[in-house]
């Protein structure tokens, strides 16, 4: 691949390092509860991470074609600019802009499928951090089979009123909203009766009990709906179609999951890592059995993020579904983002095997958490079985696994 971009992208490129260099050393101490950064003299305050948000998407650094009128930078898609941004912050290690299921997932379905009031309403807020979101879709009996769900929506007195109960729901107890599909239509076939809602986090009858996960987090939560009533308005889409759009939300999750940019920023801590580490005062990097696999995971990651310009370019492509690009790119990137934090923890010897408060810790425990994270993002967002099972028969032409009768 050539990555010699031409001149016209010279002089961007600079600009882009020049920003890093101003910013560089920023940093955020919680990234999960949208955290506020260390003070940054050029800024003259002290940053949250929904006002450095702010600072991205005004150079148009994030968000760049989404329309001004939403909260974006209203600029034009172009995918050598993004890769520019994403190189150079991954190499000065300048937080990238933030994600999550709000910016990453239902933004794109609403720019697609919302109506101008939904976008007017919800899209800017999400994009700049002020607004999250969490995703009501798996139940304790609809998993896998997402399509049995039965989580009851029923419209009353032009609201709706839910009822049931939703799991595996991701960042839930710090959400103000949730797009959540319900079941409106109950005598058409599964796929055909349900609707895609969104729901106020505050309203009353809703509960969520946090479940603590193998990363001794509570990453997920059980929400339980109770006579939930919600404006006849917050659907997406038309009643009893909300099954396309959920697979239109499925379609940025699963390229979501696997962020190639977040990835090199990864690898790029891991080789910081490995040169302050030693063992009798050599170096990790510099022992060959280690440098090995190093390169080995670097190449790989390289690879990725060279695919990650080819899925990238299909998107802008209206005449390529790039859907199943996506589903490719959660099965590689999930499974490798994990073989990257599980060689960290290899490497670390007994430094590895430490968790929570112990005071040679290294990295504040990143390390170990986001091996266990992964490890549940191969199941999650659609396991790696499913995933190959999709690629097979969609992409290869291969035959349906044959279901066992009476199981």
């Amino acid at each position: 691949m050539n990555l010699n971009y031409g001149s016209e992208y010279d002089s961007f490129r600079k600009e882009v390092k020049d920003f890093c260099k101003e910013w560089k050393g920023i940093n955020f101490k919680d990234q999960a509860k949208i955290p506020i950064a260390q003070n940054h003299e050029s800024y003259g305050a002290t940053l949250t991470r929904s006002e450095w948000q702010s600072i991205l998407i005004e150079k148009g650094y994030f968000a760049r074609s989404v329309p001004k009128e939403y909260g974006g930078f209203g600029g034009e898609s172009d995918v050598i600019k993004n890769r520019i941004i994403a190189s150079e912050f991954a190499s000065e290690k300048i937080p990238p802009a933030m994600g999550g299921q709000g910016i990453d997932m239902l933004v794109p379905t609403l720019l697609e499928l919302g109506t101008e009031e939904q976008k007017m309403q919800y899209i800017k807020p999400t994009l700049h951090g002020e607004m999250i979101w969490c995703q009501g879709y798996s139940e304790p009996n609809a998993g896998s089979d997402l399509a049995s769900l039965q989580t009851k929506g029923e419209l009353i007195n032009d609201n709706w009123v839910i009822n049931g109960q939703k799991i595996w729901t991701s960042t839930a107890q710090y959400s103000q909203m949730m797009f959540c599909l319900v079941r409106t239509e109950p005598e058409a076939q599964k796929h055909a009766g349900i609707s895609y809602l969104l729901i106020p986090m505050e309203t009353p009858g809703l509960e969520v009990r946090p479940l603590v996960d193998m990363t001794l987090k509570a990453g997920f939560n059980e929400v339980f709906f109770t006579d939930v009533t919600i404006p006849k308005e917050n659907i997406v889409g038309k009643r009893g179609e909300g099954w396309a759009v959920a697979n239109a939300t499925l379609g940025h999750e699963r390229g979501s999951l696997a962020n190639p940019n977040a990835m090199m920023n990864r690898l790029n801590e891991l080789i910081s890592r490995m040169k302050e580490e030693n063992i009798d005062g050599v170096r990790l990097i510099d022992i060959p059995v280690y440098r090995d696999k190093l390169i080995t995971i670097q190449s790989k990651v390289t690879a990725f993020q060279s695919n990650s310009l080819r899925v990238l370019s299909s998107k802008l492509n209206k005449n390529q579904d790039s859907k199943l690009a996506g589903m490719i790119q959660k099965l590689v990137g999930t499974e490798l983002r994990h073989e990257l934090e599980g060689f960290a923890v290899d490497i670390m010897g007994e430094m590895g095997t430490l968790y929570e408060d112990s005071p040679h810790l290294r990295d504040g425990g990143s390390w170990q958490f986001l091996y266990m994270y992964y490890l549940g993002l191969i199941i999650g967002g659609g396991t790696s079985q499913i995933q190959k099972n999709i690629i097979s028969e969609r992409g290869l032409g291969m035959p349906r696994e044959p279901k066992v009768q009476g199981v």
